[in-house]
């Protein structure tokens, strides 16, 4: 797939703040990318500008490809309520994401990783696909064999208690998608209206 696998220091210079991992470099060469380093006068960039950006650091955040962000853009503007923040709630809602988010994972691309190579179930089914959209109830869980997987489990880091539209058993390897996040739950730096904006034109 045409997935991004450069360098991800790269795109968190681009965007001025670690997407894409911890941006420990970032102190040291925070000015975006290019031959021309920091000396480069560069124009101040134009609205439409400002706005393919903002979609753009969703994409990266989410690891989501442009048809698939936009099918969700468009069920999330055919959900009632606001537009922007119906957004951020189904992409919190995907089944890679919720991986990630329950510390199954330490990276959306391992989470990914993880329910491609069909090691997490929903609901006790095996679920491979990343995009799977998570219901309020859901119940998502290392498949059976592969909680005695070292390999596995030595990833777990454990849920952030700022979550609370997950919750995670430990002893049982575990969790629930308990409801849609609301929108200041979510830390993600993520200006939503701009990107409504953008597809609106």
């Amino acid at each position: 797939m045409a997935r991004y696998t450069g360098p991800k220091t790269r795109i968190s210079r681009i965007f001025g703040e670690p997407i894409l991992g911890n941006g420990k470099y970032l102190t040291k060469n925070s000015f975006p990318p290019g031959q021309h380093g920091p000396s480069k006068k560069r124009k101040a960039p134009g609205e439409y500008a400002i706005q393919l950006k903002e979609k753009q650091k969703a994409k990266y955040t989410y690891g989501v490809l442009e048809r698939q962000f936009r099918k969700t853009f468009d069920e999330a503007a055919r959900i009632k309520g606001v537009t922007g923040e119906n957004l951020i709630k189904l992409l919190e809602a995907r089944l890679d994401n919720a991986v990630y988010r329950l510390g199954i994972s330490p990276s959306r691309p391992g989470a990914r990783q993880l329910v491609s190579h069909k090691h997490i179930t929903v609901n006790g089914d095996v679920v491979n696909v990343p995009s799977f959209q998570l219901k309020p109830g859901d119940v998502i869980s290392i498949k059976e064999k592969d909680k005695a997987n070292t390999a596995i489990t030595s990833q777990f880091r454990g849920k952030n208690q700022k979550f609370n539209w997950l919750d995670w058993n430990e002893t049982e390897m575990k969790g629930t998608f308990v409801a849609y996040p609301e929108r200041e739950s979510v830390p993600e730096n993520i200006k939503e209206q701009l990107i409504v904006e953008l597809y609106s034109k």
